[in-house]
């Protein structure tokens, strides 16, 4: 792949732009993609014109641009996200027919939290996650179940950088955060309210493969006030354990 000026391949220039797409921007033009991503217009307006023809990228009258069908093909063909989430489902389902507001799964991205399904009532309350939304892996409690069974080299790498908040109750002590991350091995869950938003509080547990790993965070969203922390936390392993067995029963983690 023939590099740019600035050094980047023909790959990472479209990795770029597509990465240039998130849930407040589904349609940009070829201009402000280029204003997002510091490529060159000329280029930007290149490789865009090559996506559009491949269908990764559809267009729209107006001249704007947005991923196509073809992109969501691609990336659901074997995706480990997609099985998971197909194993999940069920019992994500008689959560949400328990709790009745927000049932999420998630799964670790580098220092992230990536949503890949969620359920939602009507009347649900607040929530900001969305499927194929991310989040700081400190600030949620789908994160910090994550990183309280991740890896210690990430934990530490975690630890040290700089916590940002995402709300005034977000854990940003590199101290604190590590208490929590202790209490959650001790008690098998993390308990997070007002983390992302002050009216909410998250509640997480890990789902884990056959071989005692965590794979995936099991959560859901309440009203802050109305928990029953014991009930919902053993819906929430109930369903946990489901899912560790249905990937037992299909060999997901040897796929």
């Amino acid at each position: 792949m023939a590099n740019s000026q600035s050094g980047d391949s023909m790959v990472q220039r479209i990795v770029r732009i597509l990465e240039s797409f998130d849930g407040a921007r589904t349609n940009q033009t070829p201009s402000e993609i280029a204003r997002r991503t510091g490529l060159p217009v000329s280029s930007t307006h290149r490789i865009v014109g090559e996506l559009v023809t491949s269908g990764l990228l559809e267009r729209e009258e107006q001249g704007s641009v947005r991923i196509g069908l073809k992109l969501w093909e691609l990336t659901t063909r074997g995706s480990r996200a997609l099985g998971l989430r197909q194993l999940a489902m069920p019992f994500m389902a008689d959560v949400q027919r328990e709790i009745r507001e927000h049932t999420q799964l998630a799964v670790l991205d580098e220092h992230e939290v990536l949503f890949i399904e969620r359920l939602s009532d009507r009347d649900s309350g607040a929530n900001i996650t969305k499927v194929a939304g991310r989040l700081p892996i400190h600030a949620s409690s789908s994160g910090l179940v994550l990183l309280a069974h991740s890896d210690p080299a990430l934990q530490e790498a975690v630890l040290a950088a700089p916590l940002k908040p995402v709300s005034a109750e977000t854990i940003t002590d590199p101290r604190l955060l590590r208490d929590k991350l202790h209490e959650i091995r001790r008690i098998g869950y993390a308990f997070a309210p007002g983390s992302i938003e002050s009216v909410s509080t998250g509640i997480a547990v890990p789902v884990k493969d056959p071989f005692g790993g965590v794979v995936a965070a099991l959560s859901v969203v309440l009203p802050r006030g109305s928990e029953q922390e014991p009930t919902t936390v053993r819906v929430l392993k109930q369903a946990a354990a489901g899912i560790t067995q249905a990937i037992r029963d299909s060999n997901f983690i040897s796929h």
